[in-house]
């Protein structure tokens, strides 16, 4: 019981975050608590939505990706390519998808055959992703795209923005993926004791794989919105995306060492990070601030999770 309450502590305190800000922000500025504003902010968030439940999925599976936000200008630059070369729109968009998944598959097929920490194969697969962006755009944005392709950014999808219904039906499909699928108990043992996991006769390798396939589809789709919104696919997009990723894992309660995943904590986390976003923007402060808080609330999370890990396996 106690277990199960420290592990759901960062939630409610996060819960307690956005109710305490949407209170200050609101006595300082009339709208932020209009239906129009909150519903920026779910837009804005929503392709974030998305990174961070695929990094969800790393992060309890014991690694991590830093390859994300590359993933995500690759593929995307790739559909517009296809899409500007005459090809549909559907058929671009699911190349695009299964491009990007293809790109997360090659990041885990690499981190299982070498054995070598996630962080540096990923770190090395960003750069060659980025690169590989400049050398096909030569550091130019592809544009003029597809009327059709433009409502992934801001066209109707089920009466909500289409990528705050991507972002919900993504959300929603995870949590019996991670918590009542043999797929997210293996993947969660994987991050908890691999060994064991691997005695067990469970085929590591495919769940290694699969968790990184996954976080590379769910990059392209993010993408797809994004591109879909510029009207453009550019090729520094996604830049330091994977961090922002990262915070809203760490800060919704899933520990860095993996073993455990907290998809409510993410979204929370996300949510909390818009509503901070948007409250600077509305009390006219400088966004320059938002670098230094979301660093201070990655830092109180961090060590927060490392010294209740600490008390766990001392009790």
């Amino acid at each position: 019981m106690k277990e199960k309450y420290s592990r759901h502590a960062s939630l409610w305190i996060l819960v307690g975050f956005c109710l305490c800000l949407a209170a200050f922000v609101s006595l300082r500025t009339n709208h932020f608590l209009s239906l129009k504003n909150l519903v920026n902010i779910l837009e804005a968030t929503s392709y974030r939505l998305i990174l961070a439940v695929g990094m969800t999925f790393i992060i309890g599976s014991g690694a991590i990706d830093l390859s994300v936000g590359s993933i995500l200008s690759l593929s995307s630059i790739v559909m517009a390519m296809l899409m500007r070369g005459g090809m549909p729109v559907a058929w671009a968009v699911m190349l695009g998808l299964l491009f990007g998944a293809a790109l997360g598959a090659i990041n885990g097929v690499v981190i299982y055959l070498t054995r070598i920490n996630s962080l540096i194969i990923t770190l090395a697969t960003s750069f060659l992703y980025r690169g590989l962006c400049l050398i096909l755009t030569l550091g130019s944005p592809v544009t003029r795209l597809p009327k059709a392709f433009l409502r992934f950014g801001s066209g109707d999808l089920f009466g909500m923005e289409s990528g705050v219904t991507m972002a919900t039906v993504i959300l929603l499909v995870s949590f019996p993926l991670m918590y009542r699928m043999r797929w997210g108990h293996y993947l969660t043992a994987l991050g908890g004791n691999a060994e064991a996991l691997k005695r067990s006769g469970a085929p590591i390798a495919r769940y290694r794989i699969g968790s990184f396939a996954a976080m590379g589809a769910l990059a392209a789709l993010a993408g797809v919105i994004i591109t879909a919104r510029l009207n453009s696919a550019e090729p520094n997009a996604g830049l330091e995306m994977e961090m922002s990723a990262i915070t809203a894992v760490i800060m919704g309660g899933t520990p860095l060492s993996g073993g455990y995943a907290q998809l409510a904590g993410t979204a929370v986390a996300v949510f909390l990070l818009g509503l901070i976003r948007n409250g600077l923007t509305m009390m006219s402060i400088s966004s320059y601030y938002l670098q230094f808080i979301t660093g201070g609330l990655l830092l109180i999370a961090v060590v927060a999770a490392e010294l209740r890990e600490r008390r766990n396996r001392i009790l």
